[in-house]
Order: C-alpha cells, then structure tokens, then sequence
C-alpha cells in the first residue's frame, strides 16, 4: 500500500491552477487538489530577487503517482522551472488517508 502524500504546486494564474487540477484528477493521479489564492511569492530566479502573486495546489495523492504528477505538472504547467514537491503525511484521520488510496486506484 503507497502512502499518502501532499504535493505542492504554485501557478501564475488561476486559470492555470484550475486547468492543471483538472488535468491531475480527470487522469485519477489525485484524491483532490485544493487550489489556495493569494499567494505571494518571494524567490531567487536568475541572479536576482524576484517576488510574483501565485495560487498555489495542494495535491493529495500517493507516492505511487508523484511521478505522474510531476511529468503531467510539467509537461502542461508554464513556467520554466515549475515548483513541484512532495512530503509524506506522517500521519492523519484513518478513513480519510484510506480514500485518498482509494481515490487514485
């Protein structure tokens, strides 16, 4: 049995958030993605401080589909170098992590 993961995404708009949330659960990569407005971003990107107001993703699914995940985020996503991560849920409510498994079968 995989487990669960959270992955995080950022978009450079909302219409890219929803197309790529779409895209994530339509191909059953993802018990559901909430996408967060209003974030506002502070990064290095080439040589210089830069900052950008972004929505970000929040995925969850297994370890089994990161991979997925990530060749779908970034084949569709816009940015060059599009933020993608992953990190285990340690822990959680029982039933709840059971239909994230369930969800992605």
């Amino acid at each position: 049995m995989s487990r669960s993961v959270v992955g995080f995404v950022t978009c450079g708009s909302r219409s890219e958030a929803r197309q790529l949330a779409q895209a994530v659960l339509t191909k059953k990569l993802a018990a559901c993605v909430n996408i967060v407005a209003g974030v506002e971003s502070h990064f290095w990107w080439q040589g210089k401080l830069d900052q950008a107001n972004e929505w970000l993703l929040v995925i969850k699914t297994t370890g089994a589909r990161t991979k997925a995940v990530t060749q779908l985020i970034r084949a569709q996503h816009s940015y060059a170098v599009p933020e993608i991560i992953f990190t285990p849920i340690v822990t959680g409510e029982r039933n709840y992590l059971k239909w994230i498994r369930e969800s992605v079968q």
